[in-house]
């Protein structure tokens, strides 16, 4: 017998799963977001789930609403044994989960109940997870709520960003579907209930999340701009203007500055004081209108030793 299967994702994490899943399984279809015009020129840009499957050769189906009848009618048609979920970016309703008998399923990039939501990667890093991993549960109505199936961790090292993370998260959890979907598709697998006390939720990562706080400790000033890079970027304010900074290194040293003072350059960029008197050395920035640049570049030939970063209102 060949299991039809349904795959939803859309961004780059998703890809190397549906690649992996397409190597072994038939999958009928693959739902995507629909195409968004994107940068300035606002080009009508497919998500890379989307490209993925056009070069896969499988059938695209983008809807604009996936709760809307005719969507969840063209899904039923297909009659799906299992849908397979990878940050798809919609809620799915219990009408859609009660199609496929095997279920739906979900590939999230936390471990559960930890980080549900839809910024759990660069949460994980903000927070000073010391590591995370990639849970596979059933769907449920409910945020990331349902009955986890199997998990698999990674520590989180001080040179990982988000960008690094995410892709080894994306491997492993192509990695982990492999492993675990046997069980499920021949339904001999085990599922167990998360514990209700350990939840915690990970929003989408607003414009408010991405300034810096520098009256926060050093480590915390240090988890936060790793773990918005290399996107969307951890900012703050230089001679009124943005500045975004992408690389940090770990606390060092000590200092009696004001919070956000540039106490002094090094040859790779400049350190910069945090609230608990220990300071952080910024190695990469980008200012409003320029070009991204190593913060030693930035800071030659200005007169930047004193400066006091602050908050964008």
């Amino acid at each position: 017998m060949t299991e039809t299967i349904i795959f939803m994702g859309t961004p780059d994490f998703s890809v190397p799963i549906l690649k992996r899943l397409h190597e072994t399984y038939h999958v009928a279809k693959v739902i995507s977001q629909p195409d968004k015009p994107v940068g300035r020129k606002r080009v009508l840009t497919s998500p890379p789930v989307a490209e993925a499957a056009k070069a896969l050769g499988i059938p695209l189906f983008q809807p604009d609403r996936i709760r809307d009848e005719a969507a969840l009618g063209k899904i039923a048609e297909i009659e799906p044994d299992l849908i397979i979920t990878a940050a798809y970016g919609q809620i799915l309703p219990k009408a859609l989960l009660d199609i496929p008998p095997l279920g739906a399923i979900n590939v999230h990039a936390s471990l559960l109940p930890r980080h549900r939501g839809g910024a759990p990667i660069h949460r994980s890093i903000m927070e000073g997870d010391s590591e995370t991993g990639v849970t596979i549960m059933y769907m449920a109505e409910g945020l990331d709520s349902g009955n986890i199936i199997s998990s698999r961790k990674t520590p989180i090292s001080d040179q990982d960003d988000t960008g690094t993370l995410h892709d080894r998260l994306s491997g492993i959890g192509a990695d982990l579907l492999m492993d675990t979907l046997p069980d499920i598709l021949s339904g001999t697998n085990d599922s167990i209930q998360q514990d209700a006390d350990l939840v915690t939720v990970s929003p989408n990562i607003s414009k408010a999340d991405e300034q810096i706080d520098w009256s926060r400790s050093a480590r915390e000033v240090f988890n936060h701009i790793r773990g918005l890079s290399p996107w969307p970027g951890a900012y703050t304010e230089y001679d009124g203007k943005r500045l975004k900074i992408y690389e940090a290194r770990p606390p060092e040293g000590a200092s009696e500055y004001e919070p956000g003072t540039i106490v002094d350059t090094t040859p790779d960029g400049m350190r910069v004081a945090c609230g608990d008197g220990a300071t952080i050395e910024v190695t990469a920035v980008q200012l409003a209108g320029k070009k991204r640049t190593q913060a030693s570049e930035f800071a030659a030939g200005r007169q930047i030793t004193g400066t006091v970063l602050g908050q964008v209102e």
